[in-house]
């Protein structure tokens, strides 16, 4: 544990609606609702409007709906949300060469190894200037906590939210976590709350007062003797700057259950190519096939092939999933497919598909065109348009937009950009040939915001930028 708070954790507010906020001024102080749109979609994100109403992460879209009808239910464009965290980590790694990210919107930091003072004040300076530099950078807002490990630096930013920074000053830790639920505890799910819950114990000073033994004895040694450290405030684990993947995957819910064989097949195939694009991308490469298949009942299975070596070749992953889809029973409808890649690896093995290929000639098997499957439409063949709210589209007269809704063969349209005022709603037919989609624009560094980067991270923030409020401190003197 650190005598002074120099590990930082920052946690961006409501991020994926806060950036399509940023991006569409109609909807700026207004519910937002950022996730899956179909009855059986997941809300990812609720704006703080939308969070007002009962609306949070997790939850189905469906009774999202009803508890705020009046939102704007939108698709992620993980396109955006990834253009504006890499401004947020770079802003980061400036600070110190040791950062964490846990995902786009979130990371520690440990600003003793970037040379800051450890001091309270020092950090406080650095958490403040980290949350200018990020508005003015992205026109989004962070919440800051600074504690003297993780766990704490976490807690701290949560109590901060939103748009606020925290302190938690060494050797207040007891004091500050007595009171607070067993939950807050890292490692600490439904399972282990209601194991605790029945041997009587509900917040941490309970969980501490009950003793490692007793902890050891209900969950077990690793789990017991951790959550022990965890309740007295003890977290030794250190900020590392590079976590390795484990795996690579893709999955999609269907709004109403697979039943057709074929179609379900072609699904497989194509999240096995997008499965492998993000291995791509990754510049990784694995040796284990999954697939994951959830049935109408929401019982869930994985099937997985382990490769003779690493590949990044879409046909091996393809050829491998089906095969493994061929082991399980989908005649009573899917809701839920998935293709992922473990094993990952810095490499690949050149020749592993023409060893398939080889000895799938050999069983008198007819190799399949790459990238074509049975029931797939031909390569250059034009795809029915799908407008889906929330998404980027030109138009050849009016220039940039985004969808608002789509049905009965027409799609609704309101032409705005990050940097204008709210714009005006026009709508087409969904194959007006003026019509296409378009790519995310940057939130900052529009035609009223010359002096701004777009979404480019600043060194130095404008002098009258006002600080924020919601500063606090939590700290026992």
């Amino acid at each position: 544990m650190r005598r002074a708070p120099t590990i930082l954790h920052l946690d961006m507010d409501a991020f994926y609606a806060a950036a399509e906020q940023a991006a569409k001024p109609s909807l700026r102080g207004k519910p937002v609702v950022v996730g899956g749109i179909g009855p059986r979609g997941v809300v990812a994100t609720a704006s703080y409007e939308a969070r007002v109403f009962g609306v949070r992460s997790a939850m189905p879209t469906a009774q999202a709906r009803r508890l705020c009808p009046n939102a704007a239910y939108l698709s992620p464009r993980f396109t955006l949300y990834r253009q504006v965290s890499e401004v947020v980590m770079e802003l980061l790694r400036a600070l110190s060469p040791l950062v964490e990210p846990l995902s786009l919107d979130e990371a520690f930091v440990d600003l003793e190894a970037g040379g800051v003072p450890a001091e309270t004040a020092a950090v406080r300076a650095v958490g403040e200037q980290l949350r200018r530099d990020i508005r003015a950078a992205t026109g989004l807002t962070g919440s800051v906590g600074l504690a003297g490990a993780k766990m704490l630096a976490k807690i701290a930013s949560e109590a901060a939210k939103p748009d606020g920074l925290v302190v938690i000053e060494p050797g207040t830790e007891r004091e500050l976590l007595g009171p607070m639920p067993v939950r807050t505890l890292p490692g600490v799910g439904p399972a282990t709350a209601e194991t605790l819950r029945r041997a009587g114990i509900h917040t941490v000073a309970e969980t501490a007062e009950a003793g490692e033994a007793e902890l050891v004895r209900l969950l077990g040694k690793a789990h017991g003797t951790g959550l022990y450290g965890m309740a007295l405030g003890r977290d030794e684990r250190p900020v590392v700057a590079e976590r390795d993947a484990k795996s690579v995957s893709v999955e999609d819910t269907f709004e109403v259950d697979l039943t057709d064989r074929t179609r379900v097949r072609n699904e497989v195939l194509r999240l096995a190519d997008r499965c492998v694009a993000r291995l791509r991308s990754a510049g990784r490469s694995g040796r284990t096939v999954v697939i994951k298949v959830r049935n109408y009942d929401f019982s869930t299975l994985t099937r997985s092939e382990t490769l003779r070596g690493p590949t990044d070749d879409p046909a091996v992953v393809r050829e491998a999933a089906v095969r493994l889809l061929e082991t399980v029973d989908t005649t009573g409808g899917v809701r839920l497919l998935g293709v992922g890649v473990s094993g990952l690896a810095d490499f690949t093995q050149e020749d592993l598909f023409a060893q398939l290929a080889t000895e799938r000639e050999a069983a008198g098997a007819t190799a399949e065109p790459e990238g074509v499957a049975a029931g797939e439409p031909e390569p250059g063949a034009e795809l029915p348009r799908r407008w889906h709210p929330g998404l980027d589209v030109i138009h050849e007269e009016f220039g940039a937009g985004w969808v608002q809704g789509s049905g009965v063969g027409r799609v609704t349209v309101r032409f705005e950009t990050p940097w204008s005022a709210p714009g005006r709603v026009r709508t087409f037919a969904v194959d007006d040939p003026a019509l296409r989609p378009g790519e995310p624009l940057p939130l900052r560094g529009g035609p009223d915001q010359s002096s701004a980067p777009a979404i480019r991270p600043k060194s130095v923030s404008p002098a009258d930028e006002d600080e924020s409020a919601g500063g606090a401190e939590i700290s026992r003197r």
